[in-house]
């Protein structure tokens, strides 16, 4: 028995346009973001992808990412989890901030180290490794058995959430995983086999 499991980072946020460190906190999508979405989804149901369950963040962003993509799909009614443990990292004092202001204020070399270590994290905030610490055993009490039952599964959240999830699924160090950009609205499907190993992998990039 194989499982699908997709995982998409939400489209473009009005913060991300804007240059600023977003975390927990819960700006829209831009008209290109909601563009992204509905590409993402027009490209799964060209994959002919049907899901039996979703899963998403407490954030809008990624709900209505996940929403956009699920009415392409002609999945509007689909049972959809929606959980603070697939949230993205929780940036602390650097929320908010434009990430050009942030350099002035801590100088850049410091805001480097919180943007892409794995274990430093900004003031008040999370590093990749403490948010990998709340996604990690919630992905295998949730939604590991779904996979395990064969199941088709969606993940819509946010970069950092996910990169956890990708280190763990292909087996990445933390170096490996800071290095890889996750690009807005493309998703990525995996095919697993049962042991949970990845049998394939697809971007499904424009």
């Amino acid at each position: 028995m194989t499982s699908t499991l997709v995982l998409v980072r939400h489209g473009e946020s009005e913060w991300n346009k804007l240059n600023l460190f977003t975390g927990w906190k819960d700006p829209g999508l831009t008209e290109k973001g909601v563009a992204e979405a509905k590409a993402a989804g027009s490209r799964l149901k060209a994959q002919g992808l049907k899901f039996d369950i979703a899963y998403t963040s407490v954030l809008s962003r990624a709900q209505t990412t996940l929403d956009l993509i699920l009415g392409e799909i002609g999945q509007t009614g689909l049972k959809t989890i929606k959980d603070q443990a697939l949230n993205e990292r929780d940036y602390g004092e650097l929320s908010g901030l434009n990430k050009d202001d942030a350099r002035k204020k801590w100088g850049a070399e410091q805001v480097l180290i919180w943007r892409r270590s794995y274990d430093v994290p900004p003031p008040g905030g999370e590093s990749l490794k403490d948010t990998a610490a709340r996604v990690l055993p919630y992905f295998d009490a949730h939604i590991r058995p779904e996979l395990h039952a064969g199941r088709t599964v969606i993940v819509a959240a946010h970069g950092n959430s996910l990169r956890a999830l990708i280190m763990q699924l292909e087996h990445l160090t933390p170096d490996e995983i800071l290095k890889r950009e996750l690009a807005t609205g493309v998703p990525i499907i995996y095919r697993l086999t049962d042991d949970g190993s990845i049998a394939s992998r697809k971007d499904l990039v424009a």
